[in-house]
């Protein structure tokens, strides 16, 4: 499913701005199948893998609990599981919530 260009633009953007944690994340990650700030429909997902259709979110502190909850309904509709992470989970142990999101 396409995502409108204006998504698309600005999750390029946002792969040049990325968070700590998900610059944490990212770099133990990469090369195994997930894509960054990847634009899915309206959304821009932190992390997916499309060959198991997985969403990774990492959270943080200005995250919209309504609208985390419409999204994530919007992706499990599309087939797609989303994973919420804490942000504050990454920055205690990156390399302990890595291993688990690739053991997935």
């Amino acid at each position: 499913m396409r995502a409108p260009v204006l998504t698309q633009k600005r999750a390029r953007s946002l792969r040049r701005s990325m968070s700590l944690p998900e610059v944490l994340i990212w770099q133990r990650i990469r090369g195994h199948g997930f894509r960054r700030q990847h634009a899915l429909g309206p959304f821009i997902l932190d992390f997916y893998r499309a060959r198991s259709r997985l969403c990774i979110e990492i959270d943080g502190q200005q995250h919209n609990l309504t609208r985390d909850a419409r999204r994530d309904a919007w992706l499990a509709e599309k087939g797609v599981r989303t994973i919420r992470i804490a942000a504050a989970l990454v920055l205690d142990d990156p390399d302990a919530v890595a291993e688990h999101i690739l053991s997935l």
